[in-house]
């Protein structure tokens, strides 16, 4: 098998690997009350079914990635794909409250060390033009595998059951661990110890941090014991001679910009895809399925786009690229933040959707290219997961703020219109950064 067609099927082995991932964040979106049905789940227990997820999956994130790069990336890869399979199908089994949080939670683990491994390995195989190509086809799947999801969670729902959602899983993680023995490169990882103390300091801080967002009691004592342990976690990373996050990432203007980019964007995003499900169903009437189906604009649109992300990047550069791909999402949001039943579902959100996905088609694969750029090799896994972390916190911190928004007002439209307009806002900051940060540590490289 020459190089190419090697390297065709690495591609695959991330691509789907993270759509996994994607999958099981996102399905919970059109998933949660035939959930609450089967289960009899309250609200409050309810949250917990995505809040456990997102708990592990963040806290562990840091940990995931510094593994890579001691451990080896594929062995570290099957261990997450043998953890991330074997949660799904606990997941899909639960028959009570407390099985499916806790198997919820084991499989957040799994997403925290497949997401920057899979990134890290991206990385290490594609050099030149090629890696340009990879990233752009990394990067759309964050918004193209989030959209699908919607669809899939919502045909699964309807048509079949929720729990096959989460059973699909088992089968592709077969598959992918058999192709990860076949094509991936065993490799023995890099010399040095992982530092337990950062690694304890961080779990507990970046746990206690999700919790403050995501939780439903004394999210204030989280966020004060989470801010005490990063705090400690930033000063043992300054000191120790193997760091589980380098500090040297953000000495780079441009990975810094990418960084707060990235938690901004993927905060008014992920609160888009949360609450416009919603709207869809209870002021147009539209079922689970007709919901999910309705993102088709975002998606398709998004798909064309992304895969022309590489070629434009050669033309405009990553952060021209960048900056019109934010800016069209902020039109399309700002658009459909107009929004009522009188305008309908084609005016006032199938054609925002259309500006929408352009942008995102445009904006996330140079937001993970801007986020590992310049990272020698032994950075490459820790550089992954802070992006990935950036990633899940500013999306669970978006979620969060857009909700409360959309809930301070009676009116479901308005409350909706409100939400959309503070994500707007956090696309001009995260449009600012690009302007500001990215594209003047990128014109420091050429």
């Amino acid at each position: 098998m020459n190089k190419a067609k090697r390297w065709d099927w690495i591609l695959l082995i991330i691509l789907f690997s993270y759509f996994m991932i994607l999958l099981d964040n996102s399905i919970i979106f059109t998933g949660t009350v035939k959930i609450a049905q089967d289960l009899s789940l309250n609200q409050q227990t309810l949250s917990w079914v995505s809040s456990a997820y997102s708990l592990t999956f963040g806290g562990f994130l840091l940990l995931g990635g510094r593994a890579g790069d001691l451990f080896g990336r594929r062995r570290v890869f099957e261990v997450g794909l043998v953890i991330f399979g074997l949660g799904s199908l606990l997941v899909g089994a639960a028959i009570n409250a407390p099985m499916i949080i806790a198997a919820r939670a084991f499989q957040g683990v799994g997403s925290a060390i497949l997401a920057p491994t899979t990134l890290a390995i991206l990385m290490d195989t594609y050099t030149g033009p090629a890696r340009v190509r990879a990233i752009a086809y990394y990067g759309a799947m964050a918004g193209i595998g989030a959209s699908v999801s919607l669809v899939i969670g919502g045909v699964f729902a309807s048509l079949l059951t929720w729990r096959a959602g989460f059973f699909i899983n088992v089968p592709i993680s077969i598959w992918m661990f058999y192709l990860s023995r076949r094509h991936l490169v065993a490799d023995a990882g890099q010399s040095g110890q992982l530092d337990w103390f950062g690694t304890l300091t961080s779990l507990i801080g970046m746990s206690a941090l999700v919790y403050s967002i995501v939780g439903t009691w004394a999210q204030l004592p989280a966020f004060v014991i989470a801010v005490l342990f990063l705090a400690v976690f930033i000063y043992q990373e300054k000191r120790s001679d193997a760091p589980i996050m380098p500090l040297r990432l953000f000495t780079d203007r441009e990975r810094i910009g990418a960084y707060l980019g990235r938690f901004l964007y993927l905060g008014a995003m992920l609160g888009f895809w949360f609450i416009t499900p919603q709207l869809m169903q209870n002021q147009l009437g539209f079922s689970a399925l007709m919901a999910g189906v309705a993102f088709f604009p975002l998606t398709i649109v998004n798909f064309i786009v992304a895969l022309q992300v590489a070629r434009l990047t050669a033309k405009w550069g990553n952060g021209g690229l960048l900056v019109m791909g934010i800016g069209l999402t902020l039109v399309g949001m700002f658009w459909m933040s107009r929004f009522t039943p009188a305008t309908g579902y084609w005016l006032g959100i199938a054609l925002p959707m259309v500006v929408i996905g352009l942008g995102q088609g445009l904006a996330l694969s140079p937001f993970t290219a801007a986020g590992v750029a310049h990272t020698q090799g032994a950075d490459a896994g820790a550089a992954s997961g802070v992006v990935n972390v950036m990633h899940q916190i500013g999306g669970s911190v978006g979620l969060s703020i857009l909700v409360t928004t959309q809930s301070l007002f009676k009116s479901q439209v308005i409350g909706f219109q409100h939400a959309l307009l503070v994500g707007t806002g956090l696309l001009l900051i995260a449009l600012l950064a690009a302007i500001f940060l990215i594209m003047p540590g990128e014109r420091q490289h050429q």
